[in-house]
């Protein structure tokens, strides 16, 4: 059977042992300003019923100069300390309480001199206002304790009731105060999630814009391709077989870009990212957009050694840079020959792709390259690209571990 006596004992005893024992972090010091002001009052006014208390206890008590020095000085220096160390103003205060009563004469009305009482009950509303509850039961209950030793029945039960009265209050303020810093993390968590959940929306506005703009300008002039190749057999019959052959090529060209837009269109507009379903290309790919660009009459030669093909995103980075070479030097060097070599090594993939250098420099005013560099820069690896002895040579350098991988290993 489960029993709950042990937390129970240490939820009770927990805050005793950090009254008594723990160290004690100091609560902020005051404003400067402030203490300009009410820090050298304080002292002042301390140091002077520091010395009433000593001469009361001179006028009133058979003692040592040495020992009324010392519970003059106790009844005022934990108050003192109670404003940044509560709990150590009262690790001081209490056990002067057992102090001061050393000698007391039979005419006072209290064993304890009234300074050191005035500053015992702010030691122990200073500690009610600034701590748990639990601490303040615990400090109040001990407290009680050289009241009843002590103090004359008479008036025993009084001031065991103003103890209870100050802690209680105190209590009800640091319950407040909590509950006020409570609802401003509460407010303050709020607003943070408001600005995040504003921030995610406007992405995604701006994600639906770029994907509506693709959808009415980009997907229609490729349907519009599509449509116009599928049907010039049917509007040109007297087209030669070889050219049918051929706009037949560019209208399944033209329809695989709109399904590639319309996955894309559709991963813009989602409101949280999903993952991919289909399968990505890889480089065991690139030998199918070899034959499709040499079909499309580019002159390819394509080798690959040392490496079948790459796993995931490194596999996609690899296929996308030849892609866009391919595609580049059929833009900017139709006619002219073009060479792609993948060099697999132990630790990193080498491609390279290098045609003649065309009257137009290569990717003049588009995105390819950027979008090329970005994607070996996720993956840590480098990427070199433009003219060297005549030619457009790109050269990308891409790591097989992953970056974090890498970065673990090393740690």
């Amino acid at each position: 059977m489960e029993t709950i006596g042990p937390p129970i004992r240490r939820n009770a005893t927990g805050p005793l042992r950090r009254l008594l024992t723990r160290r004690e972090t100091p609560r902020p010091p005051a404003r400067r300003r402030l203490m300009a002001y009410v820090l050298p009052l304080g002292l002042l006014a301390l140091a002077g019923l520091g010395l009433a208390a000593d001469r009361y206890l001179a006028d009133n008590r058979v003692l040592p100069g040495i020992v009324i020095g010392i519970i003059a000085a106790g009844s005022v220096l934990p108050v003192a300390f109670s404003y940044r160390l509560p709990i150590w103003a009262w690790r001081i205060a209490y056990p002067m309480m057992f102090l001061g009563v050393i000698n007391a004469a039979p005419k006072e009305p209290w064993p304890w001199n009234t300074v050191q009482i005035l500053g015992f009950l702010i030691v122990l509303g200073r500690l009610a206002v600034t701590q748990e509850s639990g601490l303040t039961i615990w400090a109040t209950a001990l407290s009680l304790i050289p009241v009843f030793l002590f103090a004359k029945e008479t008036n025993a039960w009084g001031a065991a009731v103003l103890l209870v009265v100050i802690a209680a209050i105190g209590d009800i303020i640091y319950r407040r105060g909590r509950t006020g810093e409570l609802l401003a993390e509460k407010l303050a968590e709020e607003e943070e999630l408001t600005e995040l959940e504003r921030a995610k929306r406007a992405v995604l506005e701006e994600r639906t814009r770029i994907a509506r703009e693709m959808h009415d300008v980009v997907a229609h002039h490729m349907s519009m391709i599509a449509v116009r190749a599928e049907t010039a057999p049917y509007r040109l019959p007297e087209l030669p077989a070889d050219a049918r052959e051929e706009l037949a090529g560019i209208a399944v060209a033209a329809r695989a870009a709109l399904t590639d837009m319309r996955r894309l269109l559709g991963v813009l507009r989602a409101e949280q990212d999903s993952p991919e379903k289909a399968p990505q290309p890889g480089l065991a790919d690139v030998d199918r957009l070899v034959t499709t660009a040499r079909e499309a009459g580019v002159e390819v030669a394509y080798e690959r050694t040392g490496i079948a093909d790459l796993p995931g995103t490194a596999g996609l980075t690899a296929y996308r840079i030849v892609q866009e070479g391919l595609a580049n030097a059929g833009r900017h060097a139709p006619g002219k020959p073009v060479t792609v070599a993948a060099r697999g090594f132990a630790d990193r993939l080498e491609l390279t792709v290098r045609n003649e250098l065309g009257e137009e420099p290569a990717d003049a005013g588009g995105h390819g390259l950027i979008g090329m560099r970005e994607r070996v820069t996720l993956l840590g690896g480098t990427l070199h690209a433009g003219p060297v002895d005549g030619e457009f040579v790109v050269h990308a350098v891409l790591p097989l571990e992953p970056r974090h991988d890498r970065a673990k290993r090393a740690s």
